[in-house]
């Protein structure tokens, strides 16, 4: 039986300690939380009043309180364009709106979908092209394409998966904005964890409950090994994610950041393409991974280094059984 040194127990203790002199606290933290949400809230006020219809989220690192000094994390933004609504059946069909229904089949990969376009006016299919945006597929349905993303890019942004991304400058963080279409409900292959039973306390009834509430998002980008990549729709739970990210204690979220420390400092130099070999959201949902499958007592300030090295060990055993780490705590189990 693996025995834990007789140090590990200072060493945990002295870096909580560091990590708070340096803002990794619930102070800071829950302020970062509360900054993020008021300027959510005035840019959507901002932008409806100005007849935009669209909702901001600040969402990742700097919305969750996870990051500190010298990670330079950047500024995650979805857009929530409110003119659209995805819809999964014709009974949530709304007049005057954008309305696109939503088609997965044996074609598409788990967690992606396609948009078939509808009418305006009645519930019924479009069956008009439009500029090699709506474009009709071998049984006649006029499809919404993801390519709609670069034609509304905006000047100076760069296309990465689906963001417009923007490089950082002298006093301003580089940012990520998504445009995002929301969801009438969330997809069926989205929601079967809120609704599965388990024996795990984490994520706890009154969690999945809080996540239930939120927006479900499409974004506009397909996967990689899919032939009809241009077609696809990836189903985004950003807001449930966070409401998750909410809900980690003190330590948990130290133990990301240091993940992310580790990795910045040791393992992401960046390449010739500027990409990280491993994101912050593998280390997210490794954490999230290894939360669920450890009892909650383990995540203290004492044993922060314990915690970190199962953290660790589960990002490696991924990586060294080749296979792919789990892009979302919702699309399976993990």
């Amino acid at each position: 039986m693996f025995h834990t040194p007789d140090y590990y127990h200072n060493i945990s203790m002295r870096l909580s300690e560091v990590l708070d002199d340096i803002g990794v606290n619930e102070n800071i933290v829950t302020k970062r939380r509360m900054a993020t949400l008021l300027q959510e809230s005035m840019f959507t006020i901002t932008s409806k009043a100005t007849g935009i219809p669209q909702t901001l989220y600040k969402l990742g690192s700097t919305s969750e309180g996870s990051t500190t000094l010298g990670l330079n994390s950047d500024t995650d933004i979805l857009n929530c364009q409110d003119d659209v609504i995805v819809i999964q059946d014709w009974s949530e069909w709304t007049p005057g709106k954008c309305n696109l229904l939503i088609i997965q089949n044996e074609t598409t990969p788990p967690g992606y979908c396609l948009l078939q376009v509808l009418r305006h006016d009645v519930p019924l299919p479009t069956s008009h092209e439009t500029d090699n945006v709506y474009v009709k597929d071998s049984s006649g349905k006029i499809l919404y394409k993801n390519t709609i993303i670069d034609d509304i890019m905006p000047e100076g942004c760069q296309r990465q998966g689906p963001s417009s991304a923007s490089a950082a400058e002298p006093g301003i963080l580089a940012s990520d904005i998504v445009t995002a279409l929301p969801c009438k409900s969330w997809p069926q292959s989205s929601r079967a964890w809120l609704d599965r039973q388990e024996t795990n306390t984490w994520p706890t009834a009154e969690m999945k409950i809080h996540a239930k509430t939120t927006k479900c998002f499409l974004v506009g980008v397909g996967s990689r090994t899919s032939e009809y990549s241009e077609f696809e729709w990836r189903i985004s739970t950003s807001l449930a994610e966070r409401c998750l990210m909410f809900n980690l204690n003190i330590t948990q979220i130290r133990c990301y950041i240091l993940m992310k420390m580790i990795l910045k400092t040791y393992i992401n130099i960046e390449n010739l393409d500027n990409e990280s070999y491993i994101s912050s959201y593998i280390c997210k949902t490794v954490l999230l991974h290894c939360i669920i499958n450890k009892h909650s007592n383990i995540w203290k300030e004492c044993d922060i280094l314990n915690c970190l090295n199962f953290c660790i060990l589960t990002l490696n055993n991924y990586i060294y059984q080749m296979n792919t780490v789990p892009i979302s705590l919702f699309m399976k189990t993990i």
